[in-house]
């Protein structure tokens, strides 16, 4: 391929001297006709003015007409009295005048004078009926060399196709045959023609290395497949390789043909990662990990696997409902014990289901969430085992959320939450910023319920709102008997409650109500909320700034979001999500992307927070991008308000 990109440079190079040789002979050409038209033209003209007699404009100009092309004549008195003059409309050949014209060729008017007469004409010859046949002509010689250019190339390249293609058979049947395989013996070198010799060198150098290298590539290739299926924090079998091994082992195996699946929830994770740090969310999903393992070797070929952050999945092979209870009892009993060491709310729920061979994995990982979700309505790490799957729909719609309604009703009917915070730091006096409030929810027992858990079962229920409505009135409350109005406090909404007009219309009634406090209020939603709806979004943002309160858009990152975004809502802040803090300065490609968008941000006036601050490098890195503010463990713990 290289000789015919040699020959592919040549032939254009000589196609292009070719072509300006043959228009530059054109042009050389052209110019000569044009002189002697022009040589000739003077001539008769001066002829005409000797012979000239009448005196009469007009007929020496009728004369003149039908003599030459003209564009343009004017007869005049040698005083400059003008006695007649014309100028015709057509114009030259425009390319082949250009090219004249760049050759040094001068188009312009000439004057004859006739002493004897008393008269002199100004005349420029019309050259196009000349210009127009060569101006194609040219054309024609400009394009030629390239055609016949192209035309060897085209040829060549046939002929260069057809040799490599008799060889690459013969090539790609030796190939194919050591493909098939790689182990046999010695492939017949004698089948590629004797010109490409060389080629059998190379052949066998790489047929000796393959064979050499095939047993390692083999292994390679195993050990990355098994990481693929490995959780890198707790070194678990991940979701994949869970569905691998239910299909291959359970769904249609005889062998273990009965069962109980069981999925573990822990619920502080998030929590976690928000106040005390990634590393230390990270350290109690392993602590998880190991009770859960510890519980699950007792019984003869359990398996456990990751199969999200939070959900942890266990297959128990042939044991009956009983040996699972009291499976699920030494959880619990190990994850209470685990949660006083860990100063924690909870640890985890979990859920349980038998099933048989041929269960389709969609239908028990359902009735297994549907268990989790009954759970929690128990008490703290509590356990729920579900026989079988014909309860599901009652389950899941009946008594799993009664009882989720019943608990959210005493929430809110008995002011049943707390309020903490935990305090954004800004990096410098100039900029602005606040302390985000934290709610905890609490049952009858005073014991804290699972802060996502409950959302999700409010949003589910559709008692979000009534829910954010508590929040809102709560921390107005606080905030006004505990005479904190010269603080700011950052309050989160659910996208539910920007989307819906009468609870706007009450928030803006009721934060008019106490509009010095309104003033200090800076109001959280995701950045995914406020893409829900953007007309939506912007009519409530609307609304909060007339207020007198802010907005920030949290969870700034995940989703795919336009700086349009901001024009048209004009947030006050936002806030970047913890996946691009953790590591920050270790990660040069997330310390660009925060550059990049702290610039972008307060080009435009948007103030940048950044969350999930663990450590004192990651703090010292986002200050020398320039950040607003950091919020996290290392900045400040929530602390009861």
């Amino acid at each position: 391929m290289k000789i015919f990109k040699t020959l592919l440079v040549a032939q254009l190079l000589t196609a292009i001297l070719l072509a300006a040789l043959s228009v530059t002979a054109l042009v050389v050409y052209t110019q000569q006709l044009i002189e002697i038209r022009e040589r000739n033209a003077r001539n008769t003209i001066e002829q005409i003015l000797t012979h000239h007699l009448s005196g009469d404009a007009k007929v020496l100009s009728r004369q003149l007409d039908r003599s030459f092309e003209l564009l343009s004549l004017r007869i005049s008195q040698l005083d400059g009295t003008v006695l007649h003059e014309q100028n015709n409309a057509r114009r030259p050949a425009t390319v082949a005048m250009w090219a004249l014209q760049t050759a040094g060729s001068q188009f312009r008017p000439v004057l004859v004078r006739s002493e004897e007469h008393d008269i002199q004409v100004n005349y420029q010859l019309n050259h196009q009926p000349l210009l127009a046949p060569l101006q194609k002509l040219g054309f024609v010689l400009l394009l030629a060399p390239f055609i016949i250019c192209w035309l060897t190339i085209f040829l060549t390249k046939s002929s260069i196709n057809r040799s490599y293609r008799k060889t690459s058979r013969e090539v790609n049947q030796l190939i194919d045959g050591f493909i098939e395989n790689p182990q046999k013996a010695e492939p017949n070198w004698n089948k590629i023609p004797p010109e490409f010799s060389d080629i059998n060198v190379a052949l066998q150098k790489l047929a000796n290395y393959s064979k050499k290298q095939y047993s390692e590539m083999t292994n390679a290739a195993y050990e990355i497949a098994e990481e693929a299926y490995k959780d890198p924090v707790t070194e678990l079998p991940n979701r994949n390789r869970f569905v691998q091994y239910y299909e291959d082992h359970c769904k249609v195996s005889k062998d273990t043909d009965f069962g109980v699946f069981a999925i573990t929830r822990c619920t502080e994770l998030q929590s976690l990662n928000q106040t005390r740090g990634y590393q230390e969310g990270d350290q109690y999903i392993k602590d998880v990990a190991n009770i859960v393992r510890k519980v699950a070797d007792a019984y003869k070929d359990a398996r456990l696997f990751r199969l999200n952050s939070s959900d942890f999945g266990i297959l128990l092979p042939r044991i009956t409902p009983k040996e699972a209870e009291n499976f699920a009892l030494q959880l619990q009993s190990r994850f209470n014990e685990y949660q006083k060491n860990a100063e924690l709310d909870s640890i985890a729920y979990t859920g349980l289901v038998t099933y048989e061979s041929g269960k389709a994995l969609g239908e028990l990982l359902a009735v297994a969430d549907t268990s989790i979700s009954l759970a929690q309505t128990k008490q703290t790490n509590a356990w729920h085992l579900q026989k079988d799957s014909a309860g599901l729909e009652m389950a899941s719609s009946g008594y799993g959320n009664q009882n989720w309604r019943n608990v959210i009703e005493d929430v809110l009917n008995n002011n049943r939450i707390a309020l903490l915070a935990q305090l954004i730091q800004p990096s410098n006096r100039s900029a602005k910023a606040y302390s985000e409030i934290l709610v905890r929810f609490k049952t009858q027992e005073n014991q804290v319920l699972p802060t996502a858990s409950f959302l999700a079962m409010a949003e589910k229920l559709d008692k979000i709102i009534a829910v954010d409505r508590l929040i809102i009135e709560t921390a107005l409350t606080t905030i006004k008997n505990r005479n904190l109005q010269d603080q700011y406090f950052g309050l989160n909404l659910s996208p539910r409650c920007v989307h819906d007009d009468q609870f706007v219309i009450w928030l803006e009634r009721r934060l008019l109500k106490d509009a010095h406090i309104a003033a200090k209020l800076i109001f959280e939603v995701s950045e995914f909320g406020l893409q829900q709806n953007l007309k939506t979004s912007k009519r409530f943002i609307d609304m909060i700034h007339r207020a007198g309160a802010r907005i920030t858009v949290e969870k700034f990152g995940v989703g795919i979001t336009s700086f349009k975004f901001f024009r048209d809502l004009k947030p006050d802040f936002v806030k970047m999500d913890g996946s691009y803090t953790r590591h920050i300065d270790e990660d040069k490609n997330n310390q660009y992307f925060m550059r990049l968008m702290i610039d972008l941000a307060h080009r435009i006036g948007v103030g940048v927070f950044a969350e999930s601050v663990e450590t004192q490098e990651e703090k010292h890195m986002l200050e020398s991008l320039f950040i607003d503010g950091n919020q996290g463990y290392y900045v400040g713990k929530p602390a009861p308000i």
